[in-house]
């Protein structure tokens, strides 16, 4: 039996932990970062409802925290729920974004797709909270 492998991906951004995490925590700044929800954000209470690549997804984030955690289960359109740890931590230069990617049922190929594709989205996530374009 292979056990599916995790992957920890990050970015530096030179803002305070604080900005980055209202920043990323506001639903309504999603599609200025996150292309996988990038698309038709509308919400329902605390649920989070976007048409993504993959169909029409729903997204629950952790309750508002003063420990950066933005953990989020996204509830796929097969109904297969989704975990992603998400963090935002101090670093000496600001705050650092770190998103756990993990395999799942995904071939190595699918796995590093999808890898690449969070990190563009934390690259984004930081371009739009420093300005930058």
């Amino acid at each position: 039996m292979t056990i599916p492998r995790s992957r920890h991906l990050s970015v530096v951004i030179a803002a305070s932990p604080d900005a980055v995490y209202r920043f990323a925590a506001d639903p309504d700044n999603l599609p200025r970062w996150a292309t996988g929800l990038a698309a038709g954000i509308r919400r329902r209470g605390d649920l989070i409802i976007a048409d993504s690549p993959m169909g029409e997804v729903t997204v629950l984030f952790a309750p508002r925290n003063a420990f950066g955690i933005l953990d989020h289960d996204v509830t796929l359109p097969d109904g297969t729920v989704v975990g992603n740890p998400l963090r935002v931590i101090a670093h000496p230069d600001g705050a650092e974004v770190v998103f756990t990617v993990r395999q799942r049922d995904l071939t190595d190929s699918q796995f590093d797709a999808d890898c690449a594709a969070v990190q563009r989205d934390l690259e984004s996530l930081r371009d739009a909270v420093t300005g930058a374009s």
